[in-house]
């Protein structure tokens, strides 16, 4: 019995600091997206973006994914960006070379390699560096 008394107290504490935790990142994320886009135009949205070959993909805490392809990068808001976390490994499911917002995407603890989530993509928004 104070076994399972622990477990959901343990639980319990772990719900609470999670939306904490995630607001606190939010700031971070978003002023670290604004930074990486500066000198930058937004684009159409896609629902899928080339990934292969040579493409650089990182999350940004609690914000955003985005992916490098050339000189683009594509910003990728999830359904719930405040459940990403940097310290994450993702595990993409697809059926092409393409990575699309209807693909399945899996978060797992890159130290620990637990499952930490699921993402649900929205639309791929290309940046573009300003001429001139």
């Amino acid at each position: 019995m104070k076994t399972a008394t622990l477990i959901a107290a343990i639980a319990a504490g772990a719900l609470f600091a999670g939306p904490a935790a995630a607001e606190e990142a939010k700031p971070k994320g978003e002023a670290e997206l604004a930074k990486l886009l500066e000198g930058r135009v937004a684009g159409e949205p896609q629902n899928c973006v080339q990934t292969f070959p040579s493409t650089n993909m990182r999350i940004i805490d609690g914000t955003a994914i985005v992916i490098e392809r050339g000189s683009t990068l594509y910003v990728n808001i999830p359904q719930h960006p405040e459940s990403l976390d940097d310290d994450d490994a993702m595990k993409i499911r697809r059926t092409s070379n393409q990575l699309c917002r209807s693909d399945i995407v899996t978060t797992f603890d890159r130290t620990g390699g637990f499952y930490t989530g699921n993402i649900f993509l929205g639309d791929f928004v290309p940046y573009k560096k300003v001429e001139g």
